[in-house]
């Protein structure tokens, strides 16, 4: 980002006491949080509100995340649509073992995709809390972020214009390719990043659910994963290199090593269906310490990014926005900013534990397929411990949950 190629303003800046950059589950948790409170804020997104509300990403929410938004009153068309889950299944040497996390743990996960979740949320500060939202900008820059007269400045898509809103602070929740994580470069905060070396074939499918939980098929030919999205249709993921082309793989090899990877003894066939969504994720985390700098704050996959190895990214998105918006609440509306200066820290412990929990079941999940008979064995070993020990078996199921994370 260079900001001294920033054009000037053309328009006369307004002003809001915070700027919320990007309009993602975290971003627009904040902004309903803050707007139930009667704080000025603007939502600035690059994309469109169509394209928001359709892009593909992640489905399963944690209890704890839920009861959290239903007590702010952002919950009522999940909890009335989003089906529950409290099971999952390891399918593994020819045998399924199904795993009851939620008697353990005594939570759920919720299945509801989220650009329902997006969908909702957008409803529920623009349409009906009239909240200022700009879909569509370009060229969003932030000034003077380490000065108390910070500013986010942004080109109207359809006029060209240049406006620059003046404010109190800014929430950077524009993920992990958007400018506020760019403004923390290396000379303001560190990234500490772990690469799997490994690549998941993430589809969905037109096809009903196989099953009524989360399948992990863990198999020499590579990891394989199904999890339900809707009665219509069905997430799957397949093990595969790093940087792979989607189009190496066809619908008959896609199906074909689905069969292969996830069919035991006792288990039904796989309902086949056409693939509306193909790409490749190449498997890496990272966490940028700290995740606050003079008046910006970063939350979601701006400040941390999960794989999807263990469905907890939007998950600690949403942890932060709760953090952050409450802060920003305490800070704006009543003049204490000791939780805004004490949010980085308050949030890393949780994004550690969930990214320490996400390499731990990555090494179960790939062991059988990565060629290397040691981490064959001590994934075979841990996966044995979880499903023959009670107290193995309560503490994964804990930490799959969300439950004594820190969240």
């Amino acid at each position: 980002m260079n900001l001294a190629a920033t054009p000037e303003p053309s328009t006369p800046p307004r002003r809001a006491r915070v700027v919320v950059v990007g309009a993602g589950p975290a971003g627009l948790t904040v902004a309903n949080i803050l707007r139930a409170a009667s704080v000025d804020c603007v939502v600035l997104e690059t994309e469109s509100r169509e394209f928001i509300e359709q892009r593909p990403r992640a489905g399963f929410i944690e209890e704890w995340a839920v009861r959290a938004l239903e007590q702010r009153g952002l919950a009522e068309r999940l909890l009335a649509r989003a089906q529950t889950h409290g099971e999952c299944e390891f399918r593994w040497a020819g045998e399924r073992h199904r795993f009851a996390y939620g008697e353990l743990s005594g939570h759920r996960h919720f299945v509801y995709p989220q650009p329902l979740l997006v969908t909702d949320l957008v409803r529920s500060y623009a349409d009906e809390a009239g909240g200022d939202i700009r879909f569509g900008v370009r060229d969003v820059a932030l000034h003077d972020i380490d000065t108390d007269h910070p500013s986010v400045s942004y080109t109207d898509r359809e006029t060209g214009e240049r406006t620059r809103i003046d404010c109190d602070a800014v929430a950077g929740c524009d993920g992990a390719r958007g400018v506020t994580r760019t403004y923390l470069g290396a000379e303001r905060a560190t990234v500490a990043r772990h690469d799997y070396g490994i690549g998941w074939l993430a589809l969905l499918a037109e096809a009903p659910p196989s099953s009524d939980c989360v399948v992990f098929g863990i198999h020499p030919r590579g990891f394989a994963a199904h999890m339900a999205r809707s009665p219509q249709v069905t997430r799957y993921y397949l093990e595969c290199p790093p940087g792979d082309d989607p189009e190496n793989w066809p619908h008959e090899r896609v199906w074909s090593e689905l069969h292969a990877r996830l069919t035991v003894a006792g288990t039904p066939p796989l309902t086949e269906g056409r693939l509306i969504e193909k790409r490749v994720l190449d498997m890496h985390n990272y966490v940028v310490e700290p995740m606050s700098h003079g008046h910006l704050y970063l939350a979601g996959d701006a400040a941390h990014l999960a794989a999807p190895i263990a469905a907890k990214g939007m998950n600690l998105a949403l942890h932060d926005a709760f953090l952050l918006g409450d802060a920003l609440v305490a800070y704006c509306a009543e003049g204490n900013a000791s939780e805004l200066s004490g949010y980085s820290d308050a949030c890393l412990p949780p994004v550690w534990q969930y990214q320490e929990f996400s390499q731990w079941l990555s090494e179960l999940l790939h062991g059988a397929s990565s060629g290397v008979p040691f981490e064959a064995g001590t994934a075979a070993a841990r996966l044995r411990r979880i499903l023959g020990s009670p107290a193995a078996a309560a503490a994964f199921a804990e930490i799959y949950i969300g439950k004594g994370a820190g969240v």
